[in-house]
């Protein structure tokens, strides 16, 4: 067996998606492909964590015990077990993820929609082909570190993001994005980190690789999510296994509607965390209107009910509602938040004026999948320091990012420029103006970055006279070329 690179694993994972293209859809495949890698990884590592028990107690019964192992594979349902058949591979493969969801308590629904047993979909020969491909490399922590498999991971599920389109918006968002929320955010260790719609599980880990960059200890991190898709909540689950990380508490379910992180004292109480973070789903239409218009049971309405056809501030009352006295909490969101009127304009209204408010950093358009508008970022937090109290710092990040054919992105330059922006809260031509509120309650707390700075280009002062001058040669220069082709016309006979 060969020890993997990235660059190797990366393309060995993605060829595998070639398997299965054309015979399923390529926004469910990544279910499949996710759910074998998965379970390779999972099998290699028991036979790892067997052996060595093997060769320190010399009791083969004490080093197959499940509590010698992070996870439990029970007899017949490893890998190798399913390489034993040649016909209805596909059924057995479902066993197999049935029974270890049944032995490990924290990996139940972590296989949630993988479903293998449709011979019209799955015939035997193509499970075999995807079973052999997954065989070329072993998964054991010796040949594949957990940094190593969970970047390959990360890559894979951009991938898929990109193969998906519009749809990769609902399950991933753009690495450098996360990346600057963090840089601003700069969580350190000992710290909770809360994503109430965490998707595939970026924001979390991202948060564990800045303290990773820093020297210091991601495993101090607390780490906390929410996810109503299922399929989406058990990628993240395996994300965050596959990066050799067991203790976060990501659950399953609506936030807005069903908040799974209560104060254990109160069933009706937001737990609160040292830094939040998150990409709502822009704009959602279904989001809870319904519930939240008759009084939001768990208070998170202290600012007004969002409209019906916009849920983005009920998510940032939420966020706000999940801060720590001292927490700092970075979001998402489109541009309309900042200048609609109505409900929006009174929710903004109430979040302005209890200073919650501390930076808005306009991104470039067309960053993120199936949202080609363009995007902000909000950076809301509980208690300012004292220099920054009643001012929004504004930034205007539209002209720092780099041109894509269909999709534009973030450059580590563009993230630093604007994390430094946001971190020296200081006046910058063309990208920031600290704005004091009294500024912005007298633009009906209008927070649109175009009412704050000026973005378009200074004009050249005009010379009047010149320019007259100027206009009054063309016109004598059109006059005689008129007057040469009348010459011609009437030459011809074409005029009398």
């Amino acid at each position: 067996m060969t020890t993997l690179s990235l660059a190797q694993l990366e393309n060995h994972l993605w060829r595998a998606a070639d398997i299965l293209r054309g015979s399923i859809d390529s926004g469910d495949y990544k279910h499949y492909i996710f759910g074998l890698l998965f379970f390779k990884r999972l099998s290699d590592v028991w036979e790892e964590e067997y052996e060595e028990r093997l060769a320190r107690y010399h009791d083969a019964d004490l080093a197959a015990d499940p509590d010698e192992h992070r996870f439990d594979i029970p007899k017949g349902h490893f890998w190798k077990d399913m390489r034993k058949h040649s016909t209805d591979i596909g059924p057995k493969l479902n066993d197999a993820f049935r029974a270890i969801e049944d032995a490990n308590m924290k990996l139940r629904g972590v296989f949630q929609d993988v479903d293998f047993n449709n011979k019209e979909r799955f015939p035997d020969a193509m499970l075999e082909k995807l079973l052999q491909h997954f065989e070329t490399y072993r998964l054991r922590n010796s040949d594949v570190e957990p940094d190593v498999l969970g970047q390959a991971y990360e890559y894979l599920i951009a991938q898929f993001a990109d193969d998906a389109g519009k749809k990769g918006g609902e399950f991933y968002t753009p690495k450098m994005v996360v990346r600057l929320i963090v840089e601003c955010l700069k969580p350190e260790e000992g710290m909770s980190i809360y994503d109430p719609t965490c998707g595939s599980g970026g924001m979390l880990l991202e948060a564990v690789h800045h303290l990773e960059r820093q020297g210091k200890n991601p495993k101090s991190l607390s780490l906390f999510g929410q996810e109503r898709n299922l399929n989406t909540w058990a990628i993240c689950q395996m994300n965050l296994f596959l990066h050799d990380i067991d203790d976060a508490q990501v659950a399953r379910g609506d936030t807005l509607l069903e908040p799974k992180h209560l104060t254990g004292d109160n069933v009706k109480a937001i737990r609160t965390f040292d830094r939040v973070l998150a990409n709502p789903p822009f704009s959602l239409k279904s989001w809870g209107h319904d519930v939240w218009s008759k009084g939001d049971a768990y208070g998170r309405d202290r600012y007004g009910c969002p409209p019906k056809s916009y849920g983005d501030l009920a998510f940032v009352q939420h966020m706000v509602a999940s801060l720590k006295e001292e927490g700092v909490c970075g979001v998402v969101l489109p541009h309309g938040v900042l200048f609609r009127g109505g409900a929006e304009g009174k929710i903004r209204e109430g979040l302005i004026k209890d200073d919650l408010i501390e930076a808005v950093i306009g991104l470039a358009p067309n960053l993120f999948y199936g949202a080609s508008i363009p995007a902000c970022i909000l950076i809301l937090r509980k208690h300012k320091r004292t220099a920054r109290k009643r001012q929004i710092l504004i930034v205007n990040g539209a002209e720092h990012f780099v041109e894509g054919k269909a999709q534009n992105h973030l450059s580590q330059t563009n993230v630093a420029t604007l994390a430094k922006a946001y971190g020296d809260f200081d006046d910058a031509e063309r990208l920031a103006r600290v704005v004091p509120v009294s500024e912005i309650e007298a633009n009906d707390f209008n927070l649109n970055i175009s009412r704050y700075m000026h973005l378009g280009e200074e004009a050249d002062e005009v010379d009047v006279a010149a320019e007259v001058e100027k206009l009054v040669e063309l016109q004598a220069e059109r006059n005689a070329a008129e007057a040469r082709m009348m010459g011609f016309l009437r030459e011809l006979g074409y005029v009398a």
